[in-house]
């Protein structure tokens, strides 16, 4: 049953805030011989909320388990296929995590620069230390975290092909293991590098953050890199997880969607117009949870760009949804989606080209 809004400030494990969209590709994708959608998926959801309500976690939502609800859903239906968004989100290491300190370091650092002394009295008074650099490799998940968390989704998925098998009356599934698209792109359009005379390689750039925020890439050249790094990993532990189970599993229909590269030139300041020319979300947050996003930091200082960033540190919901696929972002991925479920085969890869059309090989 749908719940109706409980407004910004209502607590994050609210059900509301699973943000399960109208626009999502399995809503929306082209399926043939399916009849019935029906989307369970949460956002921010980790690994183990597939067997255990999300609620028992610091941070989790009062939703039922995955795996309970799909239950439920094959007592009046016949199972077909099953979408799994999985990969960014573990014990390990989340992807709301991730993009707040790598946008935090960012605009902490254009907005503060080194010769505000009172900055760094606060980190000798209070032992915090405000980290002002790009984000680097181990800043996003380490070699052993990206192992430990392809085992813990490994583990997972096993147990939602175990279920099916039992509650899936005729035996006849397709799982598709979707991974995720990176919102920011391997370099920034010319446009976005500098902004009065200024780059993020010195101290104090308040204009370029200013810049980026309107554009929705609030973040460090340096970090770009990182980050295609990152979402790559993140690929090859989504296709290690499908490679095992194939294996265990030669009889099962089970099939890796890789998305690595459906946002092609389309991502977040990647061209010019961004956000408006992008199939992400901009990162956006609001000065207190009134529902009404910041779009600029242009008029603020220090001290505001301080209450709207401890918005979202309060009230998550506020901005948790930023740096995700737009509803033209997800009718991307709903082309993607139905090339894997009307086409045999146990991998596709689906990309788009500079002229905006989408292949899936």
């Amino acid at each position: 049953m749908s719940q109706s809004f409980p407004g910004w400030s209502a607590s994050n494990a609210n059900p509301y805030f699973c943000h399960r969209s109208a626009n999502a590709s399995i809503a929306t994708a082209d399926l043939p011989g399916i009849a019935q959608r029906v989307n369970i998926a949460c956002s921010g959801a980790q690994p183990a909320d597939l067997a255990t309500p999300s609620g028992s976690r610091p941070a989790g939502r009062t939703v039922a388990a995955q795996i309970d609800q799909l239950r439920s859903v094959a007592r009046t239906a016949d199972v077909d296929l099953v979408l799994l968004g999985i990969g960014s989100n573990n014990s390990q290491f989340t992807f709301g995590n991730v993009a707040a300190e790598c946008a935090g370091r960012f605009v902490g650092d254009g907005y503060t620069g080194w010769w505000e002394v009172w900055i760094h009295l606060v980190n000798w008074i209070t032992g915090a230390e405000l980290n002002e650099s790009p984000c680097t490799d181990a800043d996003l998940a380490t070699p052993q975290q990206f192992q430990a968390a392809q085992q813990e989704t490994t583990d997972a998925v096993r147990q939602v092909l175990d279920v099916l098998d039992e509650i899936d009356a005729d035996g006849q599934h397709r799982v598709v293991l979707q991974d995720y698209t990176n919102p920011l792109p391997p370099a920034f359009a010319e446009q976005y590098l500098t902004e009065d005379g200024r780059s993020d390689t010195r101290d104090k750039y308040r204009a370029l953050v200013d810049e980026r925020y309107a554009a929705g890439c609030p973040a460090d050249v340096a970090t770009l890199a990182p980050a295609q790094r990152f979402s790559s990993s993140l690929g090859a532990m989504v296709a290690g997880a499908a490679a095992t189970l194939q294996a265990e599993r030669p009889g099962a229909d089970l099939a890796y969607l890789d998305v690595q590269g459906a946002f092609n030139g389309a991502r977040l300041c990647e061209a010019p117009g961004s956000p408006g020319t992008a199939l992400a979300t901009p990162l956006r947050v609001m000065d207190g949870p009134s529902g009404v996003k910041v779009e600029s930091f242009g008029p603020f200082d220090k001290l505001d760009i301080k209450r709207v960033t401890d918005t979202c540190k309060s009230y998550y919901q506020t901005c948790q949804e930023s740096w995700h696929p737009s509803a033209a972002g997800h009718r991307v991925l709903g082309q993607c989606l139905s090339a894997a479920w009307t086409r045999p085969g146990g991998r596709f890869s689906c990309i788009r080209s500079g002229s905006g059309e989408i292949t899936v090989s």
